[in-house]
């Protein structure tokens, strides 16, 4: 059975392990890099769980720590859904499910009408799972992720 903790600034020892595992892990998801979130030590940690409104989740199976999400307020509307990432050896036990489930949650009780999503280019599974939810692309471009030009895709949600 999957549980699901939401962390609070205090919380950043397990948000760091976990963050720092999925950079390693799957690098060409994330537009954040592993070396980017080696400087900076406790205080970069903690401020990232203690962005104003946000909601942080890590996911357990069989007592391990196995996936993440992050929820951000963009706007009075709008939320963004961040970070998420499932360890291989939970894929395909809902555990993404779960998590993107849990942050769309929180953006309905935040009172947002929309959850924007970025992603990165040729992260096939990622969509499949984005998709299944209901995001679909909105046609803007997000981040410039390289020199040779290739940017994030943006999807949305609305949320009624």
């Amino acid at each position: 059975m999957v549980r699901l903790r939401v962390l609070t600034i205090d919380d950043w020892p397990l948000w760091q392990d976990v963050r720092l595992a999925a950079l390693a892990e799957a690098p060409h998801s994330f537009k954040s890099r592993l070396e980017d979130w080696h400087c900076g030590g406790e205080e970069r940690w903690r401020a990232r769980l203690a962005m104003p409104g946000a909601h942080n989740i890590v996911a357990f199976l069989r007592g391990q720590a196995v996936g993440m999400a992050g929820g951000l307020p963009v706007d009075r509307d709008a939320c963004e859904l961040r970070s998420v990432w499932v360890s291989p050896e939970a894929r395909g036990c809902g555990v993404g499910d779960l998590l993107v489930t849990v942050i769309e949650a929180w953006a309905r009780r935040s009172g947002a009408t929309t959850l924007r999503l970025a992603v990165i280019p040729g992260n096939g599974p990622a969509m499949t799972l984005y998709q299944r939810h209901g995001f679909d692309f909105s046609g803007e471009l997000g981040d410039l992720l390289s020199d040779n030009g290739v940017r994030e895709r943006m999807t949305v949600k609305i949320l009624r």
